[in-house]
């Protein structure tokens, strides 16, 4: 069930954070983008980088208004929303103003909860502790699988199988492994073209 923090109404969102940076992984890694990373998330992955943003209650309240002109006052051309698991939340009232202000909008997001509003972009990242629905695959544009160890290769196939023809197929791997597995994911890849690798080249370049 998708819930929302107290005193949420449907002109604010619970928000660990938000801020122009280079979105950097997947298909549009290197694009200049604006993040707004909102509070909550019951999936539990031990590996998450973002641990901090789960608690709901530990993050403020913020109107949808104030973040979007925040976001258009960096002239971003896209808004990148993300969390925590961002589809806990209802986003029509936040993505229909990106899209009044001129954004394209994107969803970084498990796949656990239903996707509302409306989006340019949709980042499906599957895990395994809570999988993804299907309706959320089938709207995907983008399937990023983190990849922690060989085994992650069979969920990615699960997963991919799902997903639309359009979708883009990413493996990604997880940053504390990437010397074990980066080996693994490159043979895969030549070995099935279909699937492309995603870095997360923000840690590279060491900004948000």
């Amino acid at each position: 069930m998708q819930i929302m923090a107290k005193s949420v109404n449907k002109n604010s969102l619970p928000v660990m954070e938000h801020f122009y940076t280079i979105q950097g992984e997947g298909i549009h890694s290197g694009s200049a983008a604006y993040f707004i990373r909102l509070a909550g998330c019951d999936v539990g992955c031990h590996w998450c980088d973002v641990k901090e943003s789960w608690d709901i209650k530990r993050h403020p309240v913020l109107e949808i208004n104030a973040l979007v002109k925040e976001a258009k006052a960096h002239k971003a051309p896209i808004a990148v929303i993300t969390g925590g698991e961002p589809a806990m939340h209802n986003l029509e009232v936040i993505t229909s103003a990106l899209i009044k202000a001129g954004m394209a909008t994107h969803i970084e997001t498990s796949g656990v909860y239903p996707i509302t509003g409306k989006f340019d972009w949709i980042c499906v990242s599957p895990k395994k502790l809570k999988p993804p629905i299907k309706a959320s695959l089938a709207k995907a544009d983008e399937l990023k699988v983190v990849i922690y160890n060989k085994d992650d290769l069979k969920w990615a196939e699960a997963n991919a199988a799902l997903v639309s023809k359009k979708c883009k197929l990413l493996l990604q791997p997880e940053w504390s492994k990437a010397d074990k597995v980066m080996p693994l994911i490159v043979e895969y890849v030549k070995k099935h073209p279909r699937w492309q690798v995603s870095l997360q080249t923000h840690k590279y370049m060491q900004i948000p």
